[in-house]
């Protein structure tokens, strides 16, 4: 079962977070213009949200970073991560790292997660996973659900720190209860695969259903092979096609591969060759050894597209040089190709 990585808070979150309700906007924007640090905070949201006065992402900077000068620690993150993303001043991360740290040193929670995925990541700084840990870890102490599914990846995969799957279970847990869709889905892979906790296939689906319904495309598709495998849910080839197609949808490789093999067999859904080929192509497209081998097929057969044997010798050597053995036979020899 697939896990996602790691994941930063964004701006638009936290902005959701402190947008301040039925604010009069002349009356905010008096009392910024006259030095009031979160009156201008509050400002820079309206002005990003668009909320009683034109989106501006630029005047959003402007004013956060009136705020973040007088050390108003949410408009230092704020201001970060608008130099992270590049919105409204020109991206630039050892700026966003800046800010960060200001704010993560006054215990702001959010900047301490953001200033670990800095770290993490070697952005605006050199890599540093004991340092990426050491912000996590912060973060998730107080609570944030970003920086205690940051901390159950490192754990997990034993990168900065010991591999530790029962402190990854601990804050995936902690983040996937209070929402967080990667965190539950890779707590759901935990429970399915067994690893710091009891294997159990009830307790997996749970999970990536809660994160599937959210739109988690890792959960959506993980979901999917359950119901194809039917562990932890009964079998039901519509469901599968059902959440394969979301996860697609989303761009999910495996996911594009697999929906094209149920189009291509008639599982789930209607046999359509040209819906099985365009999936296997979208995922081919994407650099997946099987969906190349798929697409290669349906080109040597003639199965959805036109027939093609240049193009399928194209496709099965781009499967073959990831070690794709199919794609390697039906190079040696074509009409073994099924």
């Amino acid at each position: 079962m697939l896990r996602i990585k790691h994941w930063c808070v964004g701006l638009l979150a936290i902005c959701f977070a402190l947008l301040v309700q039925a604010q009069d906007f002349e009356t905010l924007k008096r009392s910024a213009e006259q030095g009031n640090a979160q009156a201008q905070r509050n400002l820079g949201v309206m002005y990003f949200e668009g909320k009683g006065v034109a989106q501006n992402y630029a005047e959003a900077a402007k004013w956060f970073r009136n705020s973040a000068e007088k050390g108003d620690a949410w408009s230092q993150t704020l201001l970060g991560i608008m130099y992270a993303e590049g919105k409204g001043v020109s991206q630039d991360h050892a700026e966003a790292v800046k800010w960060y740290a200001k704010a993560a040193e006054q215990g702001n929670k959010s900047a301490q997660n953001s200033l670990g995925w800095m770290y993490d990541n070697g952005l605006g700084v050199t890599k540093n996973y004991a340092e990426a840990i050491k912000w996590y870890r912060s973060s998730a102490e107080q609570g944030d659900a970003s920086g205690q599914y940051n901390l159950g990846v490192k754990y997990d995969e034993g990168s900065g720190v010991a591999r530790n799957v029962t402190e990854a279970v601990k804050w995936y847990t902690k983040a996937a209860e209070q929402g967080h869709a990667s965190a539950q889905n890779n707590l759901g892979t935990m429970y399915a695969d067994g690893q710091g906790v009891a294997q159990d296939d009830a307790e997996a689906v749970k999970w990536y259903a809660k994160a599937a319904e959210q739109g988690n495309a890792g959960g959506q598709y993980n979901l999917g092979m359950r119901y194809l495998s039917g562990r932890g849910v009964v079998k039901n080839d519509a469901e599968v096609v059902r959440w394969y197609s979301k996860a697609a949808e989303q761009g999910h490789v495996f996911a594009q591969n697999d929906l094209g093999a149920m189009y291509f067999e008639g599982r789930g859904v209607a046999q359509d060759y040209a819906e099985a080929a365009k999936w296997f192509r979208r995922s081919a497209e994407q650099g997946d050894a099987l969906g190349q081998y798929n697409l290669g097929v349906m080109y040597a057969k003639g199965r959805g597209l036109a027939q093609d044997d240049a193009e399928a010798a194209k496709w099965f050597s781009k499967a073959a040089e990831q070690g794709n053995e199919n794609a390697r036979n039906a190079l040696k020899t074509p009409k073994s190709v099924k």
